[in-house]
């Protein structure tokens, strides 16, 4: 039973931590009074800190044996990446909230102000508890009033990955991008030697605006890894043969194949906790369904600069529009000429694909459809993609080790056309209903769809040269 006497104590507790919390600026895109999760108020965690790249974990302490956090749930700008400003809604300065972290068997206890310019509550998705402590306001709570400040208290009973977001209107406040992480670490660790925290979201912000269409149901144009599109998402820095978990969680519309290059993972746990060891197979891609969690985890032992992104295309792009006319292939040239007379500058619009229209003008505080240069040319991705690097002898993890020096040998590369191998013939398969109805051949005459000379499961002659 919490009493007014223990409310006060601890937040008053807290608001003196969080003032007093070292300010360690990790990136750009973290706000002052946010630390990466490197700096505790408590000495060494029992536990490998999570990494929530362009963000942070909340701070934290003990009031008797209970762990006390107090969010704050507020408008808060967030940069998308650099030239794009977003009127968001979040948490303690950032969307997604940051991340909190505690042991299983810990006894929590979260503060929530609200300073929004509407109601709300916080859910804690996946985390098994009491039943009035989970935020369904109107059902299990009141609605917590601008200004107002309400208390939850439980214990964590199981390790997992989880998350929070609120359950008052949560249309526009999910949409404006209220949800966070939390993390129930194990009480008996497990060896993981990085441990990183990835929210999966898709926003809805006309070119030139900067406030999200909590509207929009289905056709959105920007998709973020933690609230970051690409170049602006921080790259995940790994030494050669870490074990690697990367925890991902997914409170958008749509779901999210999030794909690995240079290495295969398992599915190691879900929001309702750990997958069994025999449960677990080989994957390079994880579906993401919405309102759940998925942890990933993989040996490091491929050193390079490995993309991780989302697999459906469109959501490795950043804001374009969705109606234009599709002219792959159409010939603009003298269409352009004339336009050109009317409007300077006019540009035809992928005549031959898109990849060279990587920055041809557009309106203020959005970003061009693809972006980012890499060390061989531009990149041409955006949205939810960002970039593993593994590195050998890595001492130091809190800087970017640059792009990946290939060994000598080990890069694709333009050959002389004259060393070029001539195309071979694709050996069609049989049509299905010539094998259907086609009984075994007699001797020496070639089955349906075999090349006359040629008997049914010789392999095709070499190419003609």
């Amino acid at each position: 039973m919490i009493s007014r006497r223990d409310i006060l104590s601890s937040a008053a507790l807290l608001g003196g931590a969080v003032l007093a919390a070292p300010v360690k600026r990790a990136d750009a895109a973290l706000p002052p009074g946010l630390s990466q999760p490197t700096a505790t108020p408590r000495g060494p965690l029992p536990y490998t800190p999570v990494i929530t790249p362009n963000g942070g974990s909340l701070p934290w302490i003990m009031d008797g044996n209970v762990k006390v956090f107090h969010l704050v749930a507020e408008e808060v700008k967030r940069e998308f990446a650099p030239g794009m400003i977003v009127n968001a809604w979040g948490y303690n300065g950032l969307t997604p909230g940051p991340t909190i972290e505690a042991v299983e068997g810990d006894r929590v206890r979260i503060f929530l102000t609200n300073r929004l310019p509407e109601r709300t509550s916080a859910h804690w998705h996946g985390i098994i508890l009491p039943n009035g402590m989970d935020g369904v306001a109107g059902l299990l709570q009141p609605h917590i009033e601008p200004g107002e400040t309400y208390v939850y208290e439980f214990v964590v009973r199981k390790p997992g990955t989880f998350m929070y977001h609120p359950h008052s209107d949560e249309m526009v406040q999910m949409a404006l991008g209220m949800m966070g992480f939390f993390i129930v670490h194990p009480r008996v660790h497990e060896r993981v030697d990085r441990d990183f925290a990835i929210m999966l979201m898709e926003w809805a912000i006309a070119p030139g605006t900067a406030r999200p269409n909590p509207a929009v149901m289905t056709d959105f144009n920007i998709f973020t890894f933690n609230s970051r599109v690409w170049p602006g998402t921080a790259p995940l820095v790994v030494k050669k043969n870490d074990r690697v978990r990367i925890r991902l969680g997914n409170l958008s519309m749509d779901n999210h194949p999030i794909h690995i290059h240079g290495h295969n993972f398992e599915i190691t746990g879900t929001d309702g906790g750990r997958i069994r060891e025999s449960a677990r197979w080989p994957e390079t891609t994880v579906d993401v369904p919405v309102g759940t969690t998925r942890d990933i985890e993989f040996l490091a032992d491929n050193p390079g600069d490995w993309p991780f992104h989302c697999h459906k295309s469109h959501h490795t792009m950043n804001a374009m529009s969705h109606e234009i006319p599709n002219l792959i292939g159409v010939k603009q040239g003298s269409v352009e000429q004339k336009v050109r007379k009317i409007l300077p500058g006019y540009m035809a619009m992928g005549e031959n694909g898109m990849g060279n229209m990587m920055d041809m003008g557009r309106p203020k505080n959005t970003l061009p459809m693809m972006a980012g240069d890499g060390p061989f040319g531009p990149i041409e991705m955006g949205g939810m993609f960002t970039v593993i690097k593994i590195r050998e002898g890595l001492t130091d993890y809190s800087q970017d080790p640059g792009w990946y020096k290939h060994p000598e040998g080990t890069v694709a590369h333009k050959v002389d056309p004259s060393k070029v191998p001539p195309i071979a013939p694709i050996a069609m398969a049989a049509p299905a209903s010539a094998t259907a109805t086609s009984s075994a051949p007699a001797a020496g005459t070639p089955a349906a769809g075999t090349p006359a000379g040629r008997a049914s499961g010789e392999p095709p002659p070499p190419p003609r040269r």
